[in-house]
Order: structure tokens, then sequence, then C-alpha cells
């Protein structure tokens, strides 16, 4: 399972123009579900977005987590982040679970998310999105927990 982190102060998805998430200060997350995933990997991808050490401490150096600063969470799915771009100049989706399965995992972790934490807020799978979003810093980083093969 992939996770593309950014630190924003504000981030929102919309569908059709109406917006369907929305998180103040916090972590955007766009996910990506391999073949092969299953609750280990969400689980330990979701320990790792909460646990990340990306905010600022007194010292200005980035040394707490989400679950220490109180800040949003947003989850959207995005299968294209598990495309193999190795080779030619087309993605291949051959790594990316499909969609059924990808749908399964995605809402496994976006209900795990809410159990350990507020407030949490989803993009819509299979929706054509439009994801807004301040990054700060900037701040992105790729998260990966490789499916157990």
């Amino acid at each position: 399972m992939i996770g593309l982190l950014q630190r924003v102060s504000q981030a929102e998805v919309r569908v059709a123009g109406e917006r369907v998430a929305a998180i103040g200060a916090g972590l955007l997350v766009l996910v990506g579900v391999q073949r092969g995933d299953g609750a280990a990997e969400a689980d330990r991808l979701l320990d790792r977005l909460l646990g990340y050490r990306v905010f600022a401490d007194d010292a200005g150096r980035m040394n707490l987590a989400l679950t220490e600063v109180g800040g949003g969470l947003l989850l959207v799915p995005q299968f294209t982040l598990a495309a193999d771009t190795r080779k030619g100049m087309r993605p291949s989706f051959t790594p990316a679970a499909a969609p059924a399965e990808g749908q399964r995992w995605f809402e496994y972790l976006l209900a795990r998310a809410r159990e350990r934490h507020a407030p949490v807020a989803a993009g819509r799978f299979g929706a054509d999105m439009q994801v807004a979003l301040v990054n700060e810093g900037p701040v992105t980083f790729w998260l990966e927990v490789p499916p157990v093969r």
C-alpha cells in the first residue's frame, strides 16, 4: 500500500462541484492499493501516517506526529500511485489492485483511521475528484508498505 503524504494548512475534495471532504491543518494522503495488499499493509500504513513526524516542534524541527498536533487526516484513493512507470511512455497498472479489492482495502484503511483519530475525511473511491490543497513547507513524503508476496 502506498501513501503520498502531504503536510497541509488546508485541503478539500470536490466531486461534480460539490465539496465532499475537507480538513484544516493536517495531512492529505493520496492512497494507492497494490495487488496483494490486505489488512496488514493497511494497518502498517496507518501506523506510519499517524506517527510520522512531519510537524514542527517548538525548536522548528520536524519532530511531532499528526496525533500529537491533533491535525486532520484526509485520505484520497488514487490507483495511479501503483502504476509501473519504468518503461515506455505509458504507465502500466498491472501492480495496482483490481477496483473491488482497491475499494475494499481503502475503505478498511478509512474505517481504521476513524477508529484511531479525529478528524478524518475522505475522497470518493472511483469518482472523478478535484483535490485542492495548500502544501505547507512544502512537505511531501512517499510511504510504501509493500505487499507480502
